[in-house]
């Protein structure tokens, strides 16, 4: 699957005439609970030529798309971001773009924008956005897939892992790991509901069908409670960050003369 990647991401910068920056898997995998039927979620950033930038029309708008999509398959999911929008998105702490920048699943890397980029992450991050993306998406696909007694099982992962995230951020004031097992060593101590959840983790990794079974009591309490908590955490979180505008404009400017 790799050869088939990096077959993709070179007929994708010959069609557009662009060059792929920094490329990583992004879905279940990079999480560390794939399925055996998991498909491969490809997520990049690339830069055009200079005379792209060089128009009267700004990026994103009409026929200046700011983002390559390729036709997705029952295997392999693949699309990226034009650098200015990726750095735009990163003066936000845009929370999926942070989670590309610490993937353990890299399948291009080139030139020097990614490690200057990650660089600059401390300087740049604000929890809010995060912390409102993760809670969020824990309460949506709680509300739409454990509630009852019989729940979509395998579902719990994608509450449990923002909400994992949520504490992280809270306690270490951070972007959080990537990884679902470094998040629940950390953030959940021994005792029942750390042997429930790594029981699951376990059989979801095998293969085991995970799909309508009773509700797992202790994880549900576990969540009911902390969705709670951290909806008023949110809301005492007041947090400045120096604008980064500049050293993202010359990051930008410093990436097109190296690439180009």
């Amino acid at each position: 699957m790799d050869k088939i990647i990096q077959n993709k991401l070179r007929e994708i910068e010959e069609k557009f005439q662009v060059k792929v920056l920094y490329a990583v898997e992004s879905g279940s995998r990079a999480w560390g609970f794939p399925s055996k039927d998991s498909d491969y979620d490809v997520r990049f950033i690339y830069i055009h030529q200079p005379q792209w930038y060089l128009s009267i029309d700004p990026q994103g708008i009409g026929a200046k798309r700011d983002v390559i999509e390729v036709p997705i398959n029952d295997l392999l999911d693949i699309s990226g971001w034009e650098i200015t929008k990726a750095l735009r998105l990163f003066r936000k702490s845009n929370p999926p773009l942070l989670e590309w920048m610490r993937s353990n699943i890299i399948y291009y890397q080139m030139y020097s924008f990614i490690d200057k980029l990650r660089k600059l992450e401390s300087e740049v991050f604000y929890p809010n956005p995060s912390l409102h993306h993760y809670l969020n998406m824990a309460k949506n696909n709680y509300r739409e897939y454990l509630q009852g007694t019989e729940v979509k099982i395998k579902k719990y992962f994608y509450v449990l892992r923002p909400v994992l995230a949520c504490k992280w951020i809270e306690e270490y004031k951070n972007v959080p790991p990537i990884d679902f097992h470094e998040l629940l060593q950390s953030m959940i101590p021994a005792g029942e509901l750390k042997n429930e959840i790594e029981h699951l983790l376990q059989r979801k990794i095998i293969g085991d069908e995970l799909d309508i079974e009773p509700q797992i009591k202790v994880i549900n309490e576990f969540l009911d409670s902390e969705m709670i908590r951290l909806e008023a955490y949110i809301k005492t979180i007041k947090v400045e960050v120096e604008d980064p505008t500049l050293k993202l404009d010359n990051l930008f400017r410093d990436t097109l003369k190296e690439v180009w």
